[in-house]
C-alpha cells in the first residue's frame, strides 16, 4: 500500500492541491497528516480533495476545534498523538518530536511519523524508523512530503517543486 505523509501545511492551499494531484496520479491510497493543517478551510480542502482515508493528528498551530476534524467521514482523528493500524503495520504519528518517547512507550510501533521542525529527516531510534516529511506549506524550508510503500522499509522524501 502506498501512503503519503504530510505535515505542516500551514494553510498553503496551492501546495496542498499540487500534492493531492500528485497523489491521485500516483495511486496513493491513504494519507497520514502529522499536524498543523491550521484552519477549517484547509481541513475541508484536505478531506474533500482526497477520497481515501486520512489519518490526522493535531499540531500546535491548529485553529479548528477537534470535533470538526472528527466530523469528516474520511478523517481518522487521533488527537495529539496516536498509533494507527494500517496494512498490518502499527504507525505512530505525532506533531512535536517530544511525543516520540510516549509513542515508543505506548506500544512499539513499526514506524513513527512526526512534523513540527519543518525539516525532512529519517533516523532509527530504539530500533524504530522515525520520519519527518518536512513542511508541505514550504515554511522556512522548501515544501516536501514523504511517500511510504508499506511493503518496503524506507520512505521516500519528495520535493514538491520538482513534481
Amino acid at each position: 500500500m502506498r501512503i503519503a505523509i504530510i505535515s505542516d501545511i500551514h494553510d498553503n492551499l496551492p501546495n496542498l492541491k499540487k500534492c493531492l494531484a500528485w497523489c491521485a496520479e500516483n495511486k496513493i491510497e491513504k494519507i497520514i497528516c502529522a499536524g498543523d493543517v491550521t484552519n477549517t478551510d484547509t481541513l475541508q480542502a484536505l478531506s474533500e480533495s482526497f477520497s481515501g482515508d486520512i489519518f490526522l493528528i493535531s499540531g500546535n498551530g491548529e485553529l479548528f476545534p477537534e470535533e470538526e476534524a472528527a466530523a469528516y467521514e474520511n478523517i481518522k482523528y487521533g488527537g495529539r498523538f496516536a498509533i494507527f493500524s494500517i496494512a498490518d503495520k502499527k504507525i505512530g504519528v505525532c506533531h512535536e518530536p517530544f511525543f516520540i518517547p510516549d509513542l515508543l512507550k505506548k506500544e512499539k510501533p513499526d514506524i513513527i511519523f512526526y512534523g513540527h521542525t519543518h525539516k525532512p529527516w529519517i533516523e532509527i531510534k530504539n530500533g524504530v524508523q522515525i520520519v519527518n516529511p518536512g513542511t508541505l506549506g514550504g515554511v522556512f524550508t522548501p515544501a516536501t512530503f514523504a511517500i511510504w510503500d508499506t511493503a518496503k522499509i524506507e520512505p521516500e522524501l519528495k520535493l514538491l517543486a520538482t513534481l
